[in-house]
C-alpha cells in the first residue's frame, strides 16, 4: 500500500465525515434553531456566510467525491464490472451514487437558496418601505422552507452513503 493511497483514503474519510456531519448537524439542529430565532437567525447566517461556508462546503464535497471515485477505481481494478457487482462493490457504488446525488441537490438547490436568503434578509433589514419589507420576508420564508427540505434530503442521502461506505467491507 503506497503513501499516496493512504493519504487519499484519509483525505476521503476526513472530508466525507466533515461533509456528512456538517450537513446532518445543519438539518437537525442549526436550521431549526435559526428559524426559531427569527431576525436574529439571519444575523447568525450572515456571519456564517462571511466565513465562506457556502464556498467551502461544495469544495469539501467535490474533493470527497473525486477521492472516492479514485479509491473506487483503484479497489475495482479500473472499474472492473465483476468487482462492481460484488456486494462490496455495490455498497461502495451505491454510497458513491447517493453522495453524488446529495452533491447535486446541495449545489443546485440548497446553496442557491441559502445565498438568496442571505441577500433578501439583508435587504429586508434595511428596507424602509413596510410593504416591500413584508414581501422580502415572505420570499425569505419560502426559500427557508425550500432550503430546509433540500437540507434534510442531503442529510439523509449523506447518512445513507456513510452507512454504506462504513459497512461495505463487511457485506
Amino acid at each position: 500500500m503506497s503513501l499516496g493511497f493512504v493519504i487519499i483514503r484519509v483525505l476521503h474519510i476526513l472530508l466525507g465525515a466533515f461533509w456528512a456531519g456538517t450537513l446532518i448537524f445543519n438539518a437537525l439542529f442549526l436550521a431549526p434553531a435559526l428559524a426559531e430565532a427569527g431576525p436574529d437567525g439571519a444575523k447568525v447566517m450572515a456571519s456564517v456566510q462571511r466565513r465562506r461556508f457556502m464556498d467551502v462546503m461544495p469544495v469539501v464535497a467535490l474533493l470527497t467525491i473525486l477521492s472516492g471515485v479514485w479509491l473506487y477505481w483503484r479497489a475495482s481494478g479500473g472499474f472492473n464490472a465483476a468487482w462492481s457487482r460484488s456486494p462490496m462493490g455495490m455498497a461502495y457504488g451505491m454510497g458513491g451514487i447517493l453522495a453524488i446525488v446529495a452533491f447535486g441537490i446541495g449545489v443546485g438547490v440548497l446553496r442557491p437558496a441559502m445565498k438568496r436568503i442571505g441577500q433578501l434578509a439583508a435587504g429586508a433589514a434595511t428596507e424602509p418601505d413596510l410593504t416591500t419589507r413584508e414581501g422580502l420576508v415572505h420570499q425569505v420564508a419560502g426559500l427557508r422552507r425550500r432550503a430546509a427540505a433540500a437540507g434534510k434530503a442531503v442529510a439523509i442521502l449523506l447518512a445513507l452513503a456513510t452507512i454504506l461506505m462504513g459497512a461495505a467491507r463487511y457485506v
